[in-house]
């Protein structure tokens, strides 16, 4: 009964944690975002550094969440995000980048994102704010 009850709180805690991929080609960044994510109770299921090997491990990893850098060496964010939100049951969606959301005008509407997060304004608590 003991290994039970055990088993069943690990799989009601991982029903509650949110799997992310995080895309993003500067290796730095991906390594804070990680902790930063971690520490807030995510998990953190994989890495990319660009956009096809993010579109890559998005359908081997089936995240629920992609926190995904508009500027990547080859496909730009808002291509990936348009491609792993268009089927139903994609992965949520939200863009970072160090440049800000005016820049980039009506592309992180039309992309499919559920939004856009300064690089320096990651927290648990703004990604929480986006996916609600």
């Amino acid at each position: 009964m003991a290994v039970r009850t055990a088993v069943d709180l690990i799989v009601r805690d991982y029903d509650r944690t949110m799997s992310v991929l995080i895309v993003d080609d500067h290796a730095t960044f991906r390594r804070v975002a990680r902790a930063v994510l971690e520490e807030a109770g995510y998990l953190v299921v994989g890495e990319a550094a660009d956009g096809e090997s993010a579109l890559k491990a998005a359908a081997e990893l089936a995240p629920a969440l992609v926190l995904l850098d508009v500027q990547l060496p080859d496909l730009d964010g808002f291509e990936v995000a348009s491609r792993l939100t268009a089927s139903p049951g994609g992965p949520a969606v939200v863009l970072v980048s160090s440049r800000d959301a005016a820049e980039y005008g009506s592309l992180i509407d039309e992309c499919g994102a559920r939004g856009f997060l300064p690089k320096d304004e990651l927290s648990g608590a703004s990604l929480e704010a986006l996916l609600r």
